[in-house]
């Protein structure tokens, strides 16, 4: 039979117990990820070689994306957008966890033959970070608003460059608060649109950069159209350019080239 403690030494028992056990309502953790948007133009000059070796170029291409992709270490999802922006005709939406890596898979993809006739018409940067505002439920498979983003399977991608005015930022929090509420309340009546929000201060020109996942590209209309007349949207200074990107395989993206 154990002896029993005393009442001082039984506090400092259950002080000892505490620490050395984490606390289950501690929050784990959330390592931020590194999140970058780049929209490649193709040169004319490229469509006029032979087949065999446009064919060889798409496979390097290809090799590189294909090499890089690590489960839960770097992921790229590859996108179509010929026919649909003029300036660009494919992206890649990339996510890992340093710049260095966004530096060196973009280098390797530039040093393969198709590289050589690629030009970046558009390149976003940013980070995941926690919203600083109560979202409430999330739709399924979303969790941006807690610091991570978990691509989805939908068909279409919107992306688009972000920014407040100076004004949002002063007012009190509780006001941002109600402005956002409903702003979130609208996002919730179009469940099969996924949002993924990232953040750009400092990395980029832009605050923000927002991705709508969708299978259904008249749902994410109808909810720009409606977030338009919220109170919230006097406060955008600019969000666009706007790009429509058709989700597909590297190889596919790249057959879409010619």
């Amino acid at each position: 039979m154990t002896e029993a403690l005393a009442p001082a030494e039984t506090t400092q028992h259950a002080q000892s117990q505490a620490k050395a056990q984490p606390s289950a309502q501690a929050p784990k953790a959330v390592k931020r990820q590194i999140v970058s948007f780049q929209f490649l133009k193709i040169l004319p000059e490229w469509r006029r070689l032979p087949a065999e070796e446009r064919a060889a170029h798409k496979r390097a291409f290809a090799q590189v994306i294909e090499r890089w992709n690590q489960v839960d270490k770097f992921a790229t999802i590859t996108y179509s957008t010929v026919g649909m922006r003029g300036d660009c005709d494919m992206a890649l939406w990339r996510i890992c966890y340093t710049v260095d890596e966004i530096n060196q898979m973009t280098a390797e993809l530039f040093a393969t033959p198709l590289g050589g006739y690629l030009q970046t018409a558009h390149s976003f940067l940013a980070m995941t970070k926690r919203s600083q505002y109560l979202i409430g439920h999330e739709h399924e498979g979303q969790s941006d608003s807690r610091g991570i983003i978990n691509p989805g399977g939908q068909k279409y991608i919107f992306i688009y460059p972000f920014w407040k005015t100076r004004a949002w930022y002063l007012l009190p929090p509780e006001e941002r608060q109600r402005l956002m509420a409903e702003h979130i309340r609208i996002g919730h009546l179009y469940p099969r649109v996924k949002l993924n929000t990232t953040y750009s201060f400092g990395l980029d020109d832009q605050e923000f950069v927002v991705a709508f996942e969708t299978n259904y590209p008249e749902d994410f209309l109808d909810l720009v159209q409606q977030l338009r007349e919220t109170e919230i949207s006097a406060y955008t200074l600019k969000d666009f350019p706007i790009f429509t990107c058709a989700r597909m395989s590297p190889a596919e993206m790249l057959d879409r080239l010619g």
